[in-house]
């Protein structure tokens, strides 16, 4: 799906994933929180509960080089937090 792009697999989102049954994507800047459910639902093959969304903003970023300052920005993007339903989890290493 075209939906999500990425998931995140971090400490803190592992942690979650164990202990609230939470995980996380990097979903495209005009998804919805219903195309987000159904295209975890559908790939996944698991029930969602909820759906939170953020949105990052980029952030300014400058480093000091030999030929100057370099300015530049990284890119913002939209994170969903997706809770599934009691007993349902997503295991994102087993086709490694």
């Amino acid at each position: 799906m075209d939906i999500l792009i990425k998931p995140i697999v971090t400490e803190k989102m592992n942690a979650q994933g164990e202990r609230f049954n939470r995980y996380g994507f990097v979903v495209r800047r005009n998804a919805t929180k219903q195309q987000i459910k159904h295209a975890v639902e559908s790939l996944y093959n698991v029930s969602v509960d909820t759906v939170n969304t953020m949105v990052y903003g980029g952030k300014v970023k400058s480093r000091f080089t030999k030929a100057g300052v370099i300015s530049g920005k990284t890119a913002a993007y939209k994170k969903a937090v997706v809770t599934l339903a009691k007993g349902e989890s997503i295991d994102f290493y087993s086709n490694i």
